[in-house]
């Protein structure tokens, strides 16, 4: 087993193989070759988001078809659906057990935050269900979790690569005062612009190298960064008109959240990323990589 496949879970190693037995052959250039290319990248993604999707399916699903008069608060239900995906994303190998502790991390910070959040009215659940601390129920925590589930999966289905990528050291303090202004502005200023051009000085220069199939293209990390955070946009979007949560603004009726939302989710995608790179730091192309080894090689 190469390294390369040390980082796939067995089934995801299994369907790896799979995939290339049935791709073997195919067309390496033209149109088909793009359109496997694509393919291959949609259902990547899929893959990587399977927490998060499912999480989110049963979120809208208890609102559509979740009785109002059950014995078993809705609040509860979603927790107990929550922590059985989470059951079952381990037992069918879906995560290893090396993410698993980036994810708790996920759901101790967001839990947190939540805690916070709501008690200072930025916004609320409902008040129903026995499963919860405080105003906050604890199917929230698992929200986070998907993220993390989404960030250390995608990390190993397209072999991320990094080049300029900043000194762990610098990103990690980054994070830590994006995490302690979501607290902090309610106090004193809101640093959140601050924050923000620090991020984009630190991490302007970085290119991510992804391997969809064959080929392994770049582009700008921060770009990446905006695409996520803008995909959660959406899922928040879903997740308020199903009623899992709601802001001030939607109490009176569901309205969209506020576009505004989009740079605190940049922020905190600083910090799932950061996180992530815990576990995972943050490797340069194979190729420079080797010649990395070669100039160390020749310097000795």
């Amino acid at each position: 087993m190469t390294a390369e496949d040390r980082q796939f879970t067995r089934l995801e190693l299994a369907i790896d193989r799979a995939a290339n037995r049935v791709l073997a052959g195919r067309p390496a250039t033209g149109p088909r070759a793009w359109l496997i290319e694509c393919a291959v990248f949609v259902l990547k993604q899929a893959w990587a988001c399977v927490f998060g999707a499912l999480l989110l399916v049963v979120i809208v699903a208890a609102r559509l078809w979740y009785p109002d008069d059950a014995l078993l608060a809705r609040n509860d239900a979603l927790t107990i659906a929550a922590i059985l995906i989470q059951i079952g994303m381990l037992a069918f190998k879906l995560e290893s057990g090396r993410e698993l502790w980036v994810i708790v991390l996920f759901h101790i910070t967001g839990t947190a935050m939540e805690l916070f959040k709501t008690d200072v009215g930025s916004w609320a659940y409902e008040a129903e269900g026995v499963l919860r601390i405080g105003a906050v129920p604890l199917f929230s925590g698992f929200m986070y979790a998907a993220v993390g589930s989404y960030m250390v999966r995608v990390y190993r289905l397209h072999s991320l690569r990094f080049t300029r990528y900043p000194p762990i050291w610098m990103t990690t303090i980054v994070a830590t005062a994006i995490y302690l202004n979501f607290f902090a502005h309610h106090f004193m200023v809101d640093l959140r612009w601050l924050l923000l051009a620090l991020v984009l000085v630190l991490w302007g220069r970085t290119i991510m190298y992804f391997r969809i199939w064959r080929v392994t293209l770049k582009v700008p990390v921060l770009v990446v960064f905006g695409g996520v955070a803008l995909f959660i946009w959406l899922a928040e979007n879903i997740g308020t008109w199903a009623g899992a949560w709601l802001y001030p603004h939607q109490e009176g009726g569901w309205e969209m959240v506020s576009p505004q939302k989009l740079i605190a989710w940049f922020l905190l995608m600083i910090i799932s990323v950061v996180m992530v790179t815990w576990v995972y730091r943050p490797r340069p192309p194979e190729g420079l990589l080797l010649d990395r080894e070669r100039q160390r090689e020749q310097a000795e």
